[in-house]
């Protein structure tokens, strides 16, 4: 009788949310500067003031952020967006399998941050995943890190540009003084006439 090898055992749960943590982590460290960037740019609509629209895109942003308030200044609040990697990302990813093969098997089992979520994980696992499919389905790639890597790239593009004008005025309503909007809707409303559709992809 044949035993099962090292790459036939299918890793553990534990290992799955461990694994997906680390790798969320590092992705976090990585990209941390472009968040940062991508906030200050969605948040200078806000105030009317010449020094509020001294930002020009991402790679501006960086710069000009590194040149006046330093480069550690890019990774300012890292340590709670690392925080949040590991309870939300290990759990989000770590777990998709073992759910989703709870329901494909045939068993039934603050609101703008609840729809981002909603948007992103529904948008980036699923299309991740059926990305995946179709390469090694249609012998595009093999099922390794190639076409890992060009799963998620697809992945990401699309979740962002479909949660981006949720998560732009998340963060305009979080960051607004009090009393600015009435509501999510009001703030929504707000930057749709004041600045038009295009305020919505800031960053």
């Amino acid at each position: 009788m044949v035993g099962h090898t090292a790459t036939d055992v299918p890793p553990t749960m534990a290992v799955k949310i461990f694994s997906a943590g680390v790798a969320a982590c590092v992705a976090d460290i990585i990209t941390f500067p472009l968040d940062t960037a991508k906030v200050r740019l969605q948040i200078q609509g806000e105030c009317l003031t010449s020094s509020a629209f001294r930002y020009k895109g991402v790679l501006g942003t960086i710069i000009t952020l590194a040149k006046t308030e330093g480069p550690v200044k890019l990774y300012s609040g890292l340590p709670a967006g690392l925080q949040r990697q590991i309870s939300f990302a290990s759990l989000r990813i770590g777990l998709y399998d073992t759910v989703q093969e709870f329901f494909t098997t045939g068993k039934e089992g603050t609101t703008p941050n609840l729809t981002r979520n909603v948007i992103i994980n529904c948008t980036e696992l699923v299309t991740y995943d059926l990305m995946k499919e179709a390469l090694v389905k249609n012998k595009l790639l093999a099922d390794d890190v190639p076409c890992h890597f060009v799963s998620a790239v697809v992945a990401g593009f699309c979740t962002t540009v479909l949660s981006s004008p949720v998560d732009v005025v998340k963060t305009r309503f979080v960051n607004s003084s009090p009393g600015q909007y009435t509501s999510v809707p009001n703030c929504a409303m707000m930057m749709l006439t004041r600045e038009g559709p295009s305020a919505f992809f800031k960053g």
